[in-house]
């Protein structure tokens, strides 16, 4: 482990929890037993620029529902583990599966269940509300809230670290008018 700057460099590989990572941790239960969330549109628009420059999106979570596989689905994401019981064998699994090594893989996580697959990567890293044990395992606290911009704060800081943020000035959905 070295200097945070050089080490963000490294980074191949976004892992995410979802409910306190992108989105607030609240969760709203339909009568049919449906979930509903809130997610921040900027988060969104980081993940599928990262996706569109070659890097891996993986979602790690213990959250369930039709809604959430939906918006991963939208966004493009490399792989998801929804209704996951066991992070750190997923995690194992996505890394195995794609050849990345501990320092090429940054993990996001807000809660005790998150701990023990951060603690594996090279790059764990949180929300500024996660809680004192995921901040403790934590390299880098991102200044933005869950739900509030820290998935975009860390794709950011590693897309830049690596000449890869607002390349060009090329942007995700860009399509010309005739």
């Amino acid at each position: 482990m070295g200097n945070f700057k050089e080490d963000i460099a490294r980074v191949r590989a976004f892992v995410f929890d979802v409910d306190g990572v992108f989105t607030d941790g609240g969760i709203t239960v339909t009568p049919e037993g449906e979930f509903i969330r809130q997610y921040y549109a900027k988060d969104g628009y980081a993940v599928a620029y990262a996706l569109k420059m070659g890097y891996l999106v993986c979602i790690i979570t213990g959250g369930r529902g039709r809604g959430l596989e939906k918006r991963f689905e939208m966004l493009g994401v490399t792989r998801l583990y929804a209704n996951c019981r066991d992070k750190i064998d997923a995690l194992k699994e996505f890394m195995s599966d794609f050849g990345l090594e501990r320092d090429e893989v940054l993990f996001m996580g807000d809660d005790i269940p998150d701990v023990e697959a951060m603690a594996y990567t090279g790059m764990p890293v949180c929300p500024a509300d996660a809680a004192t044990e995921v901040i403790e395992t934590s390299r880098y606290v991102s200044r933005f809230e869950g739900g509030r911009g820290c998935v975009r704060d860390v794709v950011e800081q590693v897309l830049r670290a690596r000449g890869d943020w607002a390349k060009d000035s090329i942007g995700v959905n860009c399509v010309a008018s005739a």
